[in-house]
């Protein structure tokens, strides 16, 4: 015998497939968004000794936040190399409101496996401090390969893709670790106004909760002076900032390159942003 659905058990059954088609094919275009779309005039430029990235400006953004948390807690830059290499194979360092199964976030962390509420996990901050300290967790993690060691914090299906983006963790790690001295560039169109931004004040207390700092940018050294300076750059769009100076050296907004050129009066013991 023949079996007959009705009309509106069709629709329903339509209406499930294209919005199964329509989450496939976001997650699809998200994850493949690993270059800034020049076209647009905004994105950010990453360049040390050992190579050249180009990022959305999210992507910068997650990248800076990840390194601060790690200077927080003191962490070595094997542990950043790590954490971006999980990062870009996890989500491209995009913080991703969805994922496989209950997955959300940079990390792809499950709330079912008892990394937190999802609404804790796509905050950067709340996510990158757990991935750091299940990281620390790991014995040698400092010693054994950067795939091995984020395998054993991520639990994934297959912990080798891990070691294909080992290079540009590394590229990453030197930039906005504060290493490598005026690493990070980004440009963007300039803002309309219509929409106040949070200003230099939300960016310091922004800067100052993902590092577990005072709100002042006073530099400790060279490398946490540089590593502001970056997470400024990267979040310049997001909080309306038009400078960052720093040792010598001034970002601005203004330039549409993003390029940072020589200030002799960028003092070496704080960070400005404006």
């Amino acid at each position: 015998m023949r079996r007959r659905f009705s009309k509106g058990v069709i629709a329903i059954l339509l209406i499930v497939i294209v919005l199964a088609v329509a989450i496939t094919m976001g997650l699809f275009t998200l994850l493949n968004r690993v270059t800034p779309f020049t076209a647009s005039g905004e994105g950010c430029e990453i360049t040390t000794p050992a190579g050249t990235m180009e990022l959305e400006i999210e992507q910068a953004q997650v990248a800076s936040v990840i390194a601060a948390v790690a200077a927080r807690r003191r962490l070595p830059e094997r542990a950043v190399v790590i954490a971006y290499a999980t990062g870009i194979q996890e989500s491209k360092l995009l913080n991703l409101p969805f994922g496989d199964r209950d997955s959300v976030g940079i990390f792809q962390q499950r709330p079912s496996q008892g990394w937190g509420k999802p609404a804790q996990l796509v905050d950067p901050v709340y996510a990158s401090g757990k991935f750091f300290s299940a990281l620390v967790k790991v014995k040698r993690y400092r010693k054994i390969p950067v795939h091995e060691a984020a395998q054993e914090v991520q639990r994934s299906a297959d912990g080798s893709a891990y070691a294909q983006h080992e290079d540009e963790a590394k590229i990453l790690a030197a930039a906005f670790t504060g290493r490598v001295p005026k690493a990070v560039r980004c440009w963007f169109p300039t803002p309309t106004g219509k929409t106040p931004l949070p200003g230099a004040a939300g960016a310091r207390q922004e800067l100052a909760r993902a590092l577990g700092s005072g709100t002042t940018l006073n530099a400790t050294s060279r490398k946490h002076g540089w590593l502001m300076s970056s997470w400024s750059v990267a979040h310049a769009r997001e909080f309306g900032l038009s400078r960052v100076r720093y040792n010598g050296q001034s970002w601005s907004s203004a330039s549409g390159e993003g390029a940072w050129k020589s200030d002799a009066g960028a003092s070496a013991e704080q960070v400005e942003i404006s």
